[in-house]
């Protein structure tokens, strides 16, 4: 996929540096991982969703969303699929957040799957 801003550009308009600043501190504390291994994981996790949001005319449901931004950010940085799959794991939450705000701006992008829909309506 071509990408026509940078990581930094795509991640701004769903998150504040401010807010994405408070992820890394949260998951740097939750972790044994330094900062800027954290902090890098995290931007490519999110700077990926986000550019896909915007880059994107196919759906996808959360989970395999959530794994393509997975992998792509193993492949990206080069990190171990554990330590990425444990950090963004531990931000979660933002990640649902961002995937959330794509969601509003964009709801023809995302889909729930109908297991999602299921249990929302069992709920």
């Amino acid at each position: 996929m071509q990408k026509s801003r940078s990581i930094d550009s795509v991640v701004s308009v769903m998150m504040t540096d401010q807010e994405l600043n408070r992820v890394v501190q949260y998951v740097t504390a939750s972790t044994s991982y330094a900062r800027d291994t954290v902090a890098e994981i995290l931007k490519t996790g999110l700077g990926e969703l986000a550019a896909m949001a915007t880059c994107s005319t196919r759906q996808f449901e959360r989970e395999t969303l959530l794994e393509y931004v997975s992998q792509w950010t193993i492949k990206r940085t080069g990190q171990p699929e554990t330590l990425v799959r444990e950090v963004l794991g531990c931000a979660g939450r933002w990640l649902d957040e961002v995937y959330e705000e794509i969601a509003k701006q964009q709801p023809d992008l995302l889909r729930q799957s109908s297991n999602d829909e299921d249990e929302a309506a069992s709920a």
